[in-house]
This record gives structure tokens, sequence and C-alpha cells, in this order.
């Protein structure tokens, strides 16, 4: 059983100063729950073995963040694909991943996780917000085999439930 942890980066700072869209900072609002989501991954037992983020600045952060808060590390992979790319080409980015790897996060920007989320249970509409993690799972022996609409949905968690819940 293969599992994919889908991460949105935080919410972006729009009043910081930056030259280039993939500068834009996380705010503070999104650091909190980047480390938030980063807690829940350890505390689920979703510790990646590897993960591939976007280049960009805010999706860096998140996952550096979500690392730190979960207390687990792993490789990271920085990928243009992450940021440039459709569903189909991060799926297909997927694919590379070495078949030894149980846990995956992808840290990315909408809409592509949500069409990607779509893509790979088969269809459905989500919306997937800033700094919220999808989790999904699929059973096959290799991430090779990672195909549209083989995976299952386990969850889906904005960090705004976990506030109304009494985490940060």
């Amino acid at each position: 059983m293969k599992r994919l942890l889908l991460l949105r980066h935080g919410k972006s700072d729009w009043d910081a100063p930056f030259d280039h869209d993939r500068e834009r900072p996380v705010a503070t609002r999104g650091r909190r729950a980047a480390a938030a989501m980063g807690e829940v991954i350890a505390g689920a037992g979703w510790e990646p073995d590897r993960a591939l983020t976007s280049p960009a600045v805010r999706a860096q952060t998140t996952l550096e963040l979500a690392a730190q808060a979960g207390a687990w590390q792993c490789p990271v992979d920085e990928d243009e694909i992450l940021y440039s790319g459709d569903a189909s080409e991060v799926l297909e980015r997927l694919r590379q991943v070495q078949g030894s790897c149980k846990t995956v996060l992808v840290v990315g920007h909408e809409p592509v996780w949500s069409e990607l989320l779509a893509l790979l249970i088969g269809g459905g509409s989500h919306r997937i917000p800033t700094a919220a993690l999808a989790a999904v799972t699929f059973d096959r022996e290799s991430w090779q085999d990672l195909e549209p609409g083989i995976a299952e949905l386990r969850w889906l968690l904005p960090p705004k439930l976990l506030k109304k819940v009494g985490w940060p």
C-alpha cells in the first residue's frame, strides 16, 4: 500500500515585498497552519519517506515548517513541474518516485492539487484550501503503477477544521 499526501502551501503574504510570484512568502496564519499540518502528519503516523516541493518560496517554507513542527525529516526534491505543470504532469512525476518509498508528500498549488486529487480518485469536485492536507492510498507495489482512478481518499483536512477543535 502506497500513501500520498497532497499539501497545499500555507496562506501567502500578499503585503510582503516580492518581485515574482514564486518569491511570495507565507503569511503568519499560513506558517501556523503549516506547522499544525506537520504535527497532524506525525500524529497520524504518515511521516513521509520522500517529499517533493514546488520551487516557490511559499511551498518550500510550508514544507520546512511542517517537517520541523512534526519532528520528521526525509529527502526533499524540488521540481519545477509542481509549480508550472498540470495534474497529469504531476502524476507523471509521481510515477518516477523510487518504489521503496511508502509515503510521499508533495507540496504545491491550486488549482492543480484539486485537479490531481480528482484524477487520482476517479473524479469528483474538490477544493483544497491553503495549507490543507489530503491523504490518499493506492494498493500497488510501485509508484510507476500509479494510474488515474486507482487511489482512495482517506481524508482531506483544511486548517480551519483544526482551529474549530482547538488546535492553534
